[in-house]
């Protein structure tokens, strides 16, 4: 039996697209890294085009602080896991899709078995060590990744890891980005994202996965678009890096001690409290505790002298994490990250 295409009549209708471009979208197996802002506009282009299988990776539940930019979620679904509700919003949208559900966080032990069973992924996620992670196993399973990344008013699209004619490999993201800095660059929820932004950014992935399946248009491949909301311009900047950054495997990632809310709560004053946001946020709201802000955490061997646990915290937890990487590396102290931050307290 033939399947009924009649949905896709307008883009069956392309120019250089057919029925044959349909059967290889209806054929792709992609799979989607977060459903977040970028991810959930993607999601939906993909299952409204005819992607055959789409595969979801989160372990978040929705947030009502996130639908602006979340808008495959509504607030009645708040609390809800993320994946099984975007999972049913997409089966409803396009019931002869297959929709697999990855309710999973991502890590060293789990990510090459989650992509090995997929053509394409596509890198929708909000930090910088799950993006290392999501492109090492791509790389060493030889599968192309769409990145796309936001922060603020400005987004970053690019196709990684794709094959050149010679055979060789494109740029991936270790290419672009050897040493990320964490430390600095605070993710949406901490230095806030124009919702719109997510949309466009989240569309040019998915715009990216149909032309690679379809084997239609030019690819960002070697290439990075900036796009800048603000002004509405765009730049698309060629890889003028040394291509080919070997990976041969995934490297362990660090387990971060963390103490809940609940635990800090009941104990209060077992642990020595720093707040690693900045000043002007350690102003606005703090639970106490002394402000070294995390670009200043090297220098923090002054208050390790306490005999108390340190306990760091922040807004929601990434920032008073790596601090206590970096702390780690420097000193044999009792340190602990407060999990979830301030969000959590609030």
């Amino acid at each position: 039996m033939l399947p009924d295409f009649s949905r896709y009549a307008c883009q069956i209708k392309l120019p250089g697209f057919g029925e044959l471009a349909q059967r290889m979208l209806q054929n792709a197996k992609v799979l989607v890294c977060g459903a977040g802002g970028l991810g959930c506009p993607a999601l939906q282009y993909l299952a409204a085009t005819g992607v055959g299988t789409i595969g979801i990776v989160d372990f978040d539940n929705i947030s009502f602080s996130n639908l602006h930019r979340q808008i495959i979620f509504t607030p009645q679904q708040a609390g809800l896991k993320k994946t099984a509700t975007a999972a049913a919003q997409l089966r409803a949208q396009n019931p002869d899709i297959t929709v697999v559900e990855h309710d999973t966080r991502l890590n060293d032990e789990n990510i090459i078995e989650l992509v090995k069973d997929y053509d394409l992924v596509l890198d929708c996620t909000d930090n910088f060590e799950t993006k290392y992670l999501i492109n090492d196993a791509c790389v060493i399973s030889e599968i192309p990744l769409i990145y796309g990344s936001i922060y603020q008013y400005e987004g970053q699209v690019s196709f990684l890891n794709g094959v050149n004619e010679d055979g060789s490999r494109s740029a991936n993201y270790r290419d672009f980005f050897p040493g990320a800095n964490a430390r600095v660059i605070p993710d949406c929820s901490e230095g806030g994202v124009f919702p719109t932004l997510a949309g466009i950014i989240g569309c040019i992935q998915a715009n990216e996965a149909i032309k690679y399946i379809t084997q239609t248009g030019e690819l960002l491949i070697g290439k990075m678009l900036l796009f800048d909301a603000q002004t509405m311009l765009t730049k698309v900047i060629s890889a003028s890096v040394q291509v080919g950054t070997p990976i041969k495997a995934i490297e362990q990632q660090v387990s971060i001690p963390t103490i809940t809310v609940e635990e800090f709560k009941s104990n209060e004053d077992k642990y020595f409290l720093i707040d690693v946001r900045t000043p002007e946020e350690h102003a606005e709201f703090n639970i106490g505790g002394i402000n070294v802000p995390l670009n200043e955490i090297e220098d923090i061997s002054t208050y390790l002298e306490t005999d108390k646990p340190v306990l760091l915290y922040c807004s929601v937890g990434r920032r008073s994490s790596e601090a206590v990487k970096i702390i780690n590396q420097l000193f044999v102290h009792d340190i602990y990250s407060l999990k979830n931050g301030l969000k959590d307290w609030q």
